[in-house]
């Protein structure tokens, strides 16, 4: 593998020699369900060994070295870590667009990330301080998300439009149920954090097995790979809007939706504890109550994934399954403002997996028609990701705004309703796709 040419000035691949090269070709066959399965068990791995760290194991860590100062340990490592994964995601992914390697241009990065993020992870066990803690995170991400942006990038790659709808349903189920996954293994381990990060690290490895011996990764030739420019390399990730509107309206429309949909779940404790005061009305710890709207939240989304991806490719549109979603979402969100309640709680989890499901699996197939060019896909899906990670930075401000200062819980959701509504007007927007 070569890496000493990094993204360049972008060619149309359709105009290389009469036509595109097979790494570059639009995909016409469909895929075996052996290679949906690699697919599906990387997405699983990633997100197993990310979210059993994420969701108690730096917790855990971080009260190990200082009770006092747990929550402000574990914001600094989280923090760094999504500094990280907005980076990394479409560097990495441009890397693979220009990787040449003959085992293709994904595998080689789906292999390092793996290696590197579970070296991290086994490392992470017996981290002596905070300051290497929050290094050794950050390495995870890094691992974690070359190997994020490799997969997703494989999906145009290899799958044909008619297919992509349900391949990514499948690839999102992947992805939650190595949530799941996550949590079982943090649960296990009992707070051991040091023998869940080694499990979390198996996980990761274990996950792409599959995928690196059935892959059909396509090489890229040396000659279809444009020279090193450091200019256009950082301009690269500059996607004109004017240019290519709709891949613009998309991003947009996956960063409101997002924001919103992060907005409905952030303060899920606290409204648990001091809205529907679960406790004192149900006798219902609120720590056990998160847990059981996030596994009926889990279970909607795997079967709306899954139907909602396989239903566009039936009917050939994405726009309205996408706008359909995000009213769904929206609706969850006017459920928990307006019935404050365990039952409206559980309605809520309930409807919003339904929307959030069948979102994720249908935009991403929307997603991928509108990219660019078939030479940057790698680099361009990392660029969308990054409209999947500021959320996590936006969310909060924006929350914490509307619960302190403006009508607290109920201005709250339906500000997040409005939101994710306004993704959905959005997508009308899109032109080139159904």
């Amino acid at each position: 593998m070569s890496l000493s040419d990094l993204p360049g000035p972008v060619p149309d691949p359709t105009a290389v020699h009469g036509g595109a090269t097979t790494a570059l070709a639009e995909p016409v066959d469909r895929v075996r369900p052996l290679w949906v399965t690699g697919v599906v068990l990387v997405n699983l791995g990633i997100n197993a060994a990310f979210f059993g760290p994420l969701q108690v194991l730096l917790g855990q860590q971080a009260a190990h070295f200082d009770e006092g100062q747990k929550e402000a340990i574990l914001a600094l490592v989280t923090g760094c870590g999504a500094a990280v994964s907005m980076v990394a995601n479409p560097l990495f992914g441009a890397f693979s667009d220009r990787t040449t390697s003959r085992f293709g241009r994904r595998v080689p990065w789906v292999l390092m990330g793996a290696i590197l993020g579970a070296v991290a992870l086994v490392a992470l066990a017996g981290a002596p301080n905070v300051a290497v803690m929050a290094f050794l995170w950050c390495l995870v991400q890094a691992g974690a998300n070359a190997m994020y942006a490799a997969i997703t990038a494989a999906v145009p790659d290899r799958v044909p439009v008619p297919q992509r709808g349900t391949v990514g349903g499948l690839a999102a189920m992947g992805q939650t149920v190595g949530i799941l996954v996550g949590a079982v293994i943090a649960a296990v381990v009992a707070g051991n954090f040091a023998a869940g990060y080694w499990v979390c690290a198996a996980a990761l490895l274990a996950g792409v097995v599959l995928y690196l011996f059935k892959s059909d990764d396509q090489p890229l030739p040396q000659q279809e790979r444009p020279p090193f420019s450091l200019w256009q390399f950082i301009k690269g990730f500059w996607v004109s809007p004017k240019r290519y509107p709709d891949f613009a309206w998309a991003w947009l429309t996956r960063l409101l939706v997002s924001t919103g949909n992060h907005m409905i779940t952030l303060y899920l404790l606290f409204f648990l504890s001091d809205i529907v005061r679960l406790k004192e009305t149900q006798g219902i710890e609120p720590e056990f109550g998160v847990l059981v709207l996030t596994g009926l939240y889990a279970v909607t989304v795997i079967i709306t994934s899954v139907l909602g991806g396989r239903l566009s490719d039936r009917m050939g549109k994405r726009k309205p399954l996408v706008i359909a979603s995000s009213v769904i979402i929206a609706a969850a969100s006017l459920i928990l403002a307006f019935a404050p309640t365990w039952i409206g709680g559980l309605a809520g989890a309930a409807v919003l997996g339904i929307g959030f499901g069948a979102y994720l699996a249908v935009d991403f197939a929307l997603i991928t028609q509108v990219l660019p060019t078939a030479l940057d896909r790698g680099r361009d899906l990392g660029v969308i990701n990054i409209a999947n990670s500021l959320p996590q930075v936006l969310a909060p401000a924006i929350a914490f705004v509307f619960v302190q200062f403006w009508g607290g819980y109920v201005s709250l959701y339906v500000a997040a309703a409005v939101i994710g509504l306004l993704g959905a007007v959005f997508v009308v927007k899109i032109k080139s796709v159904d």
